[in-house]
């Protein structure tokens, strides 16, 4: 017996807007009215535009992936919780990172937040096709998630590679997102369908 899930849902997207909302006030305004002082900020600015890019293609998977079930159970709700761990740590990843001018342990470090974000939603996703079974909308949505586990090894690249050259490891994290923005209609066309 499964419990409703408008619950988690309602809590989900609460912690995510924190997560945005903490993320664009750690963004200090320059004291000085400047082009110079902006330009001076930048590394922050750009942090925080990738994070937030992140942190919106998480809300929206979570929101397909959640309207593709029925109901929850308590591995869910952990493993819900799981990610939203590794979410509500992306604006300290992003603040070292912008703050230090994408030095390279804050771009290892944001590396190693999007892994295990990545890791903890593939959790979630399987939790919840346990839970409804192989024959369910978002098992056949799912199917073997080449996307998502291509994403957690470009990570798991890009973490070492960051210590090569800071700039390979932020690459392949902006090519993740890139991916990820092109549409992802699975879950869409299996509803509808």
């Amino acid at each position: 017996m499964g419990m409703g899930k408008s619950r988690l849902e309602a809590f989900s997207d609460g912690v995510i807007a924190i997560i945005i909302t903490i993320m664009v006030l750690e963004m200090k305004v320059p004291h000085e009215a400047s082009l110079a002082a902006l330009w001076l900020i930048y590394p922050v600015f750009v942090s925080y535009i990738l994070s937030f890019v992140y942190t919106g293609i998480y809300w929206n998977n979570h929101h397909h992936m959640l309207h593709a079930v029925q109901k929850i159970n308590g591995p869910v709700l952990w493993a819900n919780l799981h990610l939203l761990f590794w979410l509500s740590l992306i604006p300290f990843a992003t603040g070292w990172m912008g703050e230090n001018h994408f030095s390279e342990v804050p771009v290892a470090l944001y590396g190693v937040v999007l892994m295990m974000a990545g890791v903890a939603y593939y959790i979630l996703s399987n939790t919840l096709i346990k839970l409804h079974g192989k024959e369910s909308a978002l098992a056949k949505a799912v199917g073997n998630d080449v996307k998502g586990k291509l994403s957690v090894i470009a990570y798991a690249l890009a973490i070492p590679l960051t210590f090569v050259n800071r700039w390979i490891g932020l690459g392949l994290y902006v090519v993740v997102a890139i991916m990820w923005l092109i549409p992802d209609r699975r879950i869409e066309k299996v509803i509808s369908s």
